[in-house]
Order: structure tokens, then C-alpha cells, then sequence
């Protein structure tokens, strides 16, 4: 007994062993709840799996027919549409949110709460809202050009292709710029206003400074929020179910929807899991691009990568 007691105290005194039981509980979660069903996916988009019957191995069949199939290929154009679109908004309102925030203003506190709200907010309550703003008979947006003597007609943003398209971008970017906002805005305070003022001593204008002092030294916060951003955006799935679920004729359907529609609802689950599957290779580059950038950026720094 004493001597197992020993043994413990010596492991419990090795930082390394210390440490690796801290990580345990989380390990078992990743395990279980990412690692696992990541691997069974995989595994099963190379199946025939349908709802109630095992499936056989079927090697690359499902992607070679997704490859071909133009209902996939316009999701996957909806997709890349979607969250390079809504990125790029988010992100220049965010870094525009974030620099004005990051001022000295009367209620500061209160107008950075506001700005949250639109995060905090379910996905599905949003969803609903938009739906009823985008209506076509009770459209609020419709309702005031026709006051204002705009247009003559209740405008069906949610009946179009394209509007279609642009009125869930609107929607994405409401729900996603405050997370973008919120995290230049925590980048921003940790920069020192010693540099700021050496750079006014310079004669730097304001455009000045925020090219050669905010920019170079936010950009690693860029990198991993837009990362972040990016990956939420292609992955998006609740706010298109509720507001279009892929309509009008799968012009909203995205690759995350068109997983669950084939899958669940069309009880094809090794074809849904592939569209899943083919996913992964996008959201792996968004995420090289993001860590290639930021190891350049050491690089030019004269860091060590190590």
C-alpha cells in the first residue's frame, strides 16, 4: 500500500504526468463525441448504408456519383458562394465595429452589449425573424419601399435564386459579425498606445497607422478569427433548415443541409456522409491558409517557429 502510494505521489509530483491527466477528461470527450463519430462518418460515406439496412463497402462509388450528380455541384457552388460572400462582409464590418468600439465613447459598455445580441440569440429564433422579415405578403422591408413609394409590388426575397442567395448572406452576416467584432475589438486593447503615438510623432496619418501599426499586428488575430469565421459560415446549417431549407429549387441548399436532407430525411445515409466527408478538405485549407499565414508571419518577424 505504502508503495503504491509512492508511486502516485512521484507521478503526481512529474509535471508531464501531471499534465497528461488534466488532459484525460477532455481526451475522452474529443474521443467520443469528435474522433468517433468523424471516423464512423467517414467510414460509412464509403458504404451503401440506408436507414434500416447495413450497407457494404463500396470504395469511392458515392463520391464519383456526387461528382457527377448537378444538384451536389450547385450545393457545392451555393457553399463557396455563401461563406466567401458572408466572410469577406463580416469580416470588414467587424474590423469597422471593432475600430469604432475600440474609441473612446459615451456608453461604451452598453453599445458592446448591443452588439453582442445578435450572437447570443438562438440560430432558430434569428431564422424565424428573418423568415418573417423576408415574408412575401408581411415582409416588413417590403412594406416600407411600398410607403416610401419605392416600388409598386411586396418584393419575394425568399422566392427568387438570387435574392435568395443574398437575403441568407444578410442573414449570416447579422448573426456573425459581432463574433467577428468582438474578438478584433480583444486584439485591438492588447495593442500598446506607445506605438500609436510614436507613429503621430512621425507625422503618420490615421490611415497610416492603422496600415503600418493596427494591421501588421492584428493580423494574427485576423487569421485565427476569420479562420474560425469561416469554418462556422461553410458549415452553416440551422439558419438556411429554418429560413429556405435549400430552396426555392435548391438555391440555398448547402452541402451541410444536402447532407442531413439525403441522409436522414432521404434515409440514404452512405451518400449523406460522403457530402459530409467531402467537406473536410475545405475546411482543412481554410484552416492551412490560416496557419501557413500566420508561420510566415513569424517568419518575417524573425521568430522562432519551433
Amino acid at each position: 500500500m505504502a508503495n503504491r502510494q509512492s508511486t502516485l505521489s512521484r507521478a503526481l509530483d512529474n509535471r508531464t504526468a501531471l499534465g497528461l491527466l488534466f488532459m484525460l477528461p477532455g481526451a475522452v470527450l474529443l474521443l467520443v463525441f469528435l474522433t468517433y463519430p468523424l471516423g464512423l462518418g467517414t467510414y460509412l460515406g464509403f458504404t451503401d448504408t440506408k436507414i434500416g439496412r447495413g450497407g457494404v463497402w463500396v470504395g469511392l462509388d458515392n463520391f464519383e456519383f456526387l461528382w457527377g450528380d448537378a444538384v451536389t455541384r450547385l450545393a457545392l457552388f451555393n457553399t463557396l458562394f455563401y461563406t466567401i460572400v458572408a466572410s469577406v462582409i463580416k469580416f470588414v464590418l467587424g474590423l469597422w465595429l471593432a475600430l469604432l468600439l475600440n474609441k473612446h465613447l459615451p456608453w461604451k459598455a452598453f453599445l458592446r452589449a448591443i452588439v453582442l445580441l445578435p450572437f447570443i440569440v438562438p440560430t432558430a429564433l434569428s431564422a424565424i425573424a428573418f423568415w418573417w422579415i423576408y415574408d412575401a405578403q408581411f415582409s416588413i422591408i417590403s412594406w416600407t419601399l411600398v410607403k416610401l413609394g419605392l416600388i409598386h409590388r411586396y418584393i419575394d426575397f425568399l422566392g427568387e435564386p438570387w435574392l435568395a442567395r443574398f437575403s441568407t448572406i444578410a442573414a449570416n452576416i447579422w448573426r456573425g459579425v459581432p463574433f467577428v467584432a468582438i474578438c478584433l475589438l480583444a486584439g485591438l486593447q492588447t495593442i500598446s498606445p506607445s506605438y500609436y503615438e510614436a507613429a503621430s510623432l512621425d507625422g503618420a496619418t490615421d490611415w497610416q497607422q492603422f496600415r503600418h501599426v493596427t494591421l501588421p499586428l492584428l493580423t494574427p488575430i485576423i487569421a485565427v478569427v476569420m479562420t474560425f469565421s469561416v469554418l462556422f459560415t461553410f458549415t452553416d446549417f440551422q439558419l438556411i433548415k429554418v429560413l429556405t431549407n435549400g430552396g426555392p429549387a435548391g438555391a440555398t441548399e448547402l452541402m451541410a443541409t444536402m447532407s442531413y436532407n439525403t441522409a436522414i430525411l432521404g434515409g440514404r445515409i452512405g451518400e449523406g456522409a460522403a457530402i459530409s466527408t467531402a467537406m473536410v478538405p475545405f475546411l482543412l485549407a481554410a484552416i492551412m491558409v490560416s496557419w501557413f499565414g500566420l508561420q510566415r508571419r513569424k517568419w518575417q518577424q524573425g521568430e522562432d517557429n519551433d
